[in-house]
């Protein structure tokens, strides 16, 4: 498998960057670049992965393509299409976005995020980006969400079929999927089945953890990873099955310390996992 973290780390070019990634044993890393940066920026970035031996895992796409703005989709539109383009000229494993938001808050909950209208437009937009784009090399990929489509395994699969495109994967962050009590306390059970579904189309995962408070009602609170009731080892033993070479990015940690303590969590897990697989 191979790591790495969300974090931008400070650095003064794209060779120390990289250095800093694996001198902290990380294999994988989230492109730091957008479209808009100068290509001779672009390709020190890619020449530094090469040189170190780093897999490009994610080029981040982050914009609400449902906007009820209409200037504001085309925008959107337009710089998603812009950073499928980048990602599949630096070989990055795929693009990631969320589907979008029918409300003000851009990657928020609403009644209509799950109308039909919206999961029509959903598969049109991601059918024109990839139409427009011609990927070759990499996949458009939408993140999962608790209250957005897609919310399931079975959800996503269906996206799949509908969007009918073999540039569009599946970016598998279990987590968000966990919405329930059900799915909480059976995690391992949940993960199973949803490798079981989407597995020959995920091309990159984020880790993470989480906890159930006990104050009512429901809440499911992220958290660093080992500090909720997640069975990291059971999603590891799932990628590690499907691809040895998974890029992982840990994510949404504060500041460079933080990281490195999951870093460390994140390798104890995997050391015992190795050692399971071998006895």
């Amino acid at each position: 498998m191979n790591l790495g973290i969300a974090i931008n780390l400070p650095h003064t070019s794209a060779e120390e960057w990289a250095k800093k990634h694996v001198d902290l044993g990380l294999s994988a890393v989230v492109f730091p670049c957008s479209h808009k940066a100068p290509l001779t920026q672009i390709d020190a970035y890619v020449e530094a992965c090469r040189a170190y031996g780093l897999q490009i895992a994610e080029v981040g796409a982050w914009k609400n393509l449902l906007a009820k703005d209409p200037k504001a989709r085309a925008d959107h539109f337009a710089y998603c299409l812009h950073q499928l383009e980048l990602a599949d000229y630096v070989g990055a494993s795929c693009v990631v976005n969320i589907s979008g938001s029918t409300g003000d808050i851009w990657d928020g909950g609403y009644l209509e995020n799950y109308s039909a209208k919206t999961y029509s437009d959903v598969v049109d937009i991601v059918q024109k980006l990839i139409d427009q784009a011609k990927p070759s090399k990499t996949f458009y990929t939408l993140e999962p969400m608790p209250w957005m489509i897609p919310d399931s395994p079975e959800c996503y699969l269906k996206l799949l079929n509908d969007i009918n495109r073999t540039a569009f994967a599946v970016h598998m962050d279990i987590i968000n999927m966990i919405s329930d009590p059900k799915k909480y306390f059976f995690n391992q059970e949940f993960t199973d089945h949803a490798f079981a579904v989407l597995g020959k189309y995920i091309k990159s995962c984020h880790v993470k953890d989480n906890l159930l408070g006990s104050d009512l009602t429901l809440k499911l609170h992220e958290v660093p990873l080992g500090e909720g009731n997640y069975d990291i080892g059971n999603y590891l033993k799932n990628i590690r099955a499907l691809d040895k070479n998974m890029p992982i990015i840990i994510e949404h940690l504060s500041g460079e310390e933080n990281y490195i303590r999951a870093i460390k969590h994140f390798n104890t897990i995997a050391d015992e996992v190795s050692k399971d697989e071998k006895d």
